[in-house]
Formats: structure tokens, sequence, C-alpha cells
């Protein structure tokens, strides 16, 4: 953890926002899946489906990747933040963009305010990438850098494509149907941007919380090869020839590069000082290991192994649901207790430390509650993931309230940890 506390750390002014964007954000999200109802079974492509998916990977998810990247580029680039103002900047537009967003999507207004939003979208996609490039033109090169900016470099593509999709709806140019464009800008941001960048940083982090030493990283520079050739190569092969019979060879790829990347952290973790796992790393492991299910889903979809048709349309709704419930949600859930509290005490404490006796930055959230969010959550994806392969919606609402508390939960102590109040006690007592 010491490897946080750096002198080129961001101010609280620049990270806090994003987290509590965030938290607020996986609060909506599992609302909106409750309103959402039987829509949830329906077409992934159906307009209450695609706002709650763009609200989960914008809204809580890379909301908080931002404001993450922020506090770690001190760590992973070792240099400061190129500008703290354009990271405030971005926020707000980035905020304003993911809510107009979703109101478009909710409401199926796929007009004038898609296209504002899919534009103010790219410009605070835009503005964050530009402070993260600055950033490392300053930094140090490693393994963890060259996937976090190539990571960036597939949310930018991510962002275009979006935007062009978004024109097209009021202004047809493309030469496809939309669901064509959806599927490459969908894995353009699920993998490229968040796979990519969940191994690069969590390739530096799980060993630091371990506490884990004397580590090979060739199997992350393998990994990254296979994991980023095979996207693009998949990318290029349906935008230019619409899919080919190399797809199952690009799927091989991305899929031993992932597999690789297990491996790794399976080294990390029979190397490790630190034996007793705690709630953030727990959630951690768990996503680490659900990169599986995405992988054999995918397989599923691309093949069409399985034997009903309608099993397909699941199929592929459970595969997206896999990556950003299985994979996305809980790395996050995890490394917020991981990093937040941390961020926050070395915010109040850092001027105390030596002249009064200061809590752990563990001892600033509550750990009873992040047991219960640790159980609420794994109980909600086994009832939702068995509510989508059984078609049940008297399952989905189960599972979707139990999500909800989840989400409350998380919320409780995301704000505790925010608005901690310094305590002290003098060493001398």
């Amino acid at each position: 953890m010491n490897n946080l506390q750096t002198g080129n750390a961001p101010s609280l002014s620049v990270v806090v926002p994003h987290f509590i964007f965030s938290a607020l954000s996986f609060l909506c999200l599992t609302v909106f899946i409750i309103l959402a109802g039987t829509d949830v079974l329906g077409p992934y492509f159906s307009g209450k489906l695609v706002a709650i998916t763009h609200l989960a990977v914008l809204g809580w998810a890379s909301m908080l990747a931002f404001g993450a990247l922020y506090q770690l580029i001190p760590v992973v680039f070792e240099t400061a933040l190129y500008s703290e103002l354009l990271a405030k900047i971005t926020f707000w537009i980035f905020a304003v963009a993911i809510l107009l967003l979703v109101y478009s999507f909710w409401t199926s207004s796929y007009g004038t305010t898609l296209i504002y939003a899919s534009s103010l979208m790219f410009i605070a996609v835009s503005g964050f990438i530009g402070n993260v490039l600055f950033s490392k033109r300053m930094g140090k090169q490693n393994i963890q850098s060259r996937y976090v900016v190539t990571a960036i470099l597939w949310l930018l593509l991510a962002a275009l494509l979006g935007l062009l999709i978004a024109i097209n709806f009021k202004y047809p140019f493309l030469s496809q149907i939309h669901l064509h464009y959806l599927k490459i800008h969908a894995h353009l941001g699920l993998v490229g941007w968040f796979v990519t960048l969940i191994v690069g940083v969590s390739s530096s982090l799980i060993p630091m919380f371990l506490i884990s030493h004397n580590l090979k990283e060739d199997k992350l520079n393998y990994a990254y090869y296979l994991i980023n050739g095979g996207l693009l190569l998949l990318s290029l092969d349906w935008l230019v020839l619409q899919g080919t019979v190399l797809v199952p060879v690009y799927w091989m790829s991305i899929s031993l590069g992932i597999i690789l990347y297990l491996v790794f952290v399976w080294e990390v973790y029979q190397k490790r000082l630190r034996k007793e796992l705690d709630v953030g790393m727990k959630h951690t492991l768990i996503s680490v290991l659900s990169m599986l299910l995405p992988i054999l889903l995918s397989l599923t979809v691309m093949l069409k192994l399985d034997f009903q048709n309608s099993f397909h349309l699941r199929a592929t709704t459970l595969y997206g649901f896999s990556i950003i419930f299985g994979l996305i949600t809980p790395i996050i859930l995890g490394q917020t207790y991981k990093t937040l509290p941390f961020i926050i005490w070395l915010h109040k404490y850092k001027q105390l430390v030596g002249k009064y006796k200061t809590p752990l930055p563990k001892e600033l959230y509550s750990e009873q509650l992040a047991n219960l969010q640790f159980y609420s959550y794994n109980l909600a994806i086994i009832v939702l993931v068995t509510a989508i392969i059984s078609d049940s919606i008297w399952m989905i609402r189960i599972g979707s309230y139990t999500l909800l508390v989840t989400a409350i939960l998380y919320n409780l102590n995301v704000f505790k940890i925010i608005f901690h109040k310094v305590k002290t006690e003098s060493n001398s007592t």
C-alpha cells in the first residue's frame, strides 16, 4: 500500500467526485434494472437494456476507472497527473454526457439529443486520454503502463464509433445495420477498454496487496499481444469483411491471452506473503476467476452451440452480463475498499503520523457492511444468471432487489469513507 503513498498523488477534489458519481450510478443502475422488468429478458438491443448497459459501463465502471487512474498514475507511470484542471473539466462533461445518453436510450430518443450526448462523450473521453498520455510522456515505461495506454486508445475508438452510430440514427450513412456496428462498439469497450485495463492495473495492484515478490512478467507480455492483436484483427474482420471463418482464430488469441493472465495471477496468489484475504481481495479474485465465463459464453454464441434458438438470444445477453457483473463490477467493489480508504486516510492523516495514534485505512469503513455486501452481491448474481438462463421474471425481480441491497450497502460504506472525520489519540496516552 505504501506504493500509493506519493507526493505526486492528485488532490481529493479530482478523485472523490468520480467515486461519488460512480456509487450513485450503481444505485441508479439497480433501480433501473427493477424498473425495466421483463425488458431485461428481451433483446439485448432494446432501448431500456442499452440504457442500463451504458449506465453500467460508463456511469458505474468508467467513471470510477477515470478517478482511480488519476490516483494510480503516480504508481503506474511514476509521475504526477498532467493537469488536475483538465481532469475536473472532463468529469463534468463526462457526467452530463452519461445522463443524456441514458435518457436517450431509456426513452428511445435516437435523434438530436443522442448526437449531443455522444459528442460530449467523445470530448470527455478525448480530454481524459490526453491527460493520461501527457502524464505518461513524463513518466516511466513498463508493461502496466503499456496496458493502460492501449486500453484508453480502445476507449477512444469505442467512443468514436458510438458517435458515428448516433449520427447515423438521424443522418444514415453507414453501409450496415446498426446492430452490426453495435457489436463492434461493444467489444471495443468491454474487451478493449475494460479487459485490457483490468489486466494492466490488477497486475500491479494484486501483487501489491497480496505482497508477492520475484514475479516474472513474461506471461503479461504475451497476454498483451494476444489480447490486443486478437481484438484488433477481430474488429477489422467485422468492420471490413463482416465476419469470416477466421473469427474463431481471433477468439482463441484473446482467450489464450486472458488465460496467460490468469496463470500470472495464480503465481501471484501462490507466492503471496499475506495469507488472509479481506473482502476487497475476495471480490477481486472472484472477478479474475469470472473471466473464464465470458470466454465460454462467447464460444457458445460464436459457434451457436445451443440447441434452441431462444436460448441463443439469452446466451448473448448473458455474455454481456458476465463481463459487466461477473468481471467488472466485483473488481470495482473489491478495489474500492483497497484504494478509497487509503486515499481519504492519506489526505486526513498524513501530517499526523508519528504525532498521534491514527486509525488504519480499513477502519474508515464498516467491515460488517462490506461483508454483507459481498454475500448479497454473489447471491444476486447467482439468482440473476439463473433467471436469464431459465427466462424467469420472478427470479429477475428477486435478483434485482438483492442487487439493490448490495448497492445500498456499498453506497453507505463509500460515503462513510468519504465523510470520515479525523480521529486521533495522543501517543502518550
